[in-house]
């Protein structure tokens, strides 16, 4: 199995792979075809060394940032996760009440098992990821749904117009299937610890598409839901989409500085540097690899975050340096639900927000906004 998650997050991913049956173990740990974008997403921050300075004064060090209009207490925000909440009967309220604790970011998926609504209820101002539908009238109702439940903004997913490959949920059958098949299930019963804990939460539906689809089971929703994601979305889509929200808009699934140049032109205030964790293009570059080019391109006119390949506080503060906004982190989240709920995910965030501290204060810089003063240079290349 390829290893590509490590640092803070090892122990509980361990211990989530473990505790889950191999159908979605698999789901979260694999990606698309030959699986090398999520190796080159890891492989891409060991190129880079933090330089260690003296002398400086770090008695206290802030490691709070700005992104998206809200104030984070560490540069990083929980990823929307797909079926999440099939990982631990906490769901995904689980994580946004342990991300509100911790005072970062988090986005919930369109896919989530708990709807939108009972995620906003949480507080915090999350924000709404969403697809652009083929049926716009259902996109609409989407919008109007997060405007009514007080959702902060949404992100709007791009790089997914195809699904690609991804062989581990091919062997399991995930999402290509409209039920569980009895060798699904006698998987699901060697892990007992799940079943009890998921069965005290009645039977899963992907509570926020719910509505939207006659299928049964989370398996026959997701297919039926997948095959509505709008193929042909373009600017113009996006402009739509645009003069659909008045409220934050963000978008997802960037790797080119001209589709970064366009998100910004067609109204988005901000993007996302994201090849899905791997689990779309393959193989693709790296995240970090694009990142400064589509810095470039967005010009100060927008946030922008660094997606995938995040696990521990140096590659946070090498992605700060290079020029993103602030991080956005979504294995790492996932395994420690899994691994553990709602406790699991805030041990893992602050032990994050406790390494990037430690590498600000080891590199002689007291806050972010001193990071950004000194940008690349903070940086060696290796």
């Amino acid at each position: 199995m390829t290893r590509v998650d490590d640092g803070v997050f090892s122990g509980v991913a361990a211990s989530a792979r473990r505790r889950l049956p191999r159908l979605f173990a698999d789901y979260v740990d694999g990606g698309a075809h030959g699986e090398w974008t999520m190796v080159r997403n890891r492989e891409a921050f060991r190129e880079w060394g933090i330089v260690p300075r003296g002398l400086k004064n770090v008695e206290t060090v802030d490691a709070g940032v700005r992104c998206f209009g809200q104030e984070w207490a560490a540069p990083f925000m929980l990823a929307p996760v797909g079926f999440a909440g099939m990982l631990h009967p906490d769901r995904e309220v689980g994580a946004a009440r342990a991300a509100l604790r911790c005072g970062v970011g988090m986005a919930v998926s369109t896919f989530s098992i708990d709807p939108m609504e009972a995620v906003a209820k949480v507080g915090g101002a999350p924000l709404a990821q969403i697809y652009v539908f083929r049926d716009r009238g259902l996109t609409r109702d989407m919008l109007a749904r997060a405007a009514q439940c007080g959702m902060d903004g949404i992100i709007v997913t791009i790089d997914t117009a195809i699904t690609p490959v991804r062989e581990r949920d091919v062997r399991n059958g995930f999402r290509h299937l409209s039920r569980p098949t009895l060798i699904q299930m006698a998987g699901m019963m060697a892990h007992p610890r799940w079943c009890l804990g998921m069965a005290g939460r009645g039977t899963p539906t992907i509570g926020n598409l719910a509505a939207y689809t006659s299928a049964h089971g989370i398996m026959g929703q997701a297919k039926d839901m997948a095959a509505q994601i709008d193929p042909t979305l373009d600017r113009a889509g996006l402009e739509w989409l645009r003069s659909e929200w008045k409220g934050r808009l963000v978008v997802k699934g960037v790797m080119h500085p001209e589709d970064a140049g366009n998100a910004i032109a067609a109204g988005a205030d901000g993007v996302i540097v994201s090849n899905h964790g791997g689990r779309q293009m393959d193989p693709s570059p790296a995240t970090l690899d694009v990142l400064p080019q589509i810095v470039d391109a967005v010009e100060g006119r927008g946030d922008v975050v660094l997606d995938s390949g995040i696990r521990r506080g140096g590659d946070v503060v090498t992605a700060l340096a290079l020029g993103a906004t602030a991080v956005s982190i979504g294995r790492p989240w996932a395994w420690a639900l899994a691994a553990g709920g709602e406790t699991s995910v805030e041990k893992a965030i602050r032990a994050l927000s406790q390494e990037v501290v430690d590498i600000l204060g080891l590199a002689g810089l007291e806050d972010i906004a001193a990071l950004r003063r000194r940008g690349p240079q903070a940086l060696w290349k290796l």
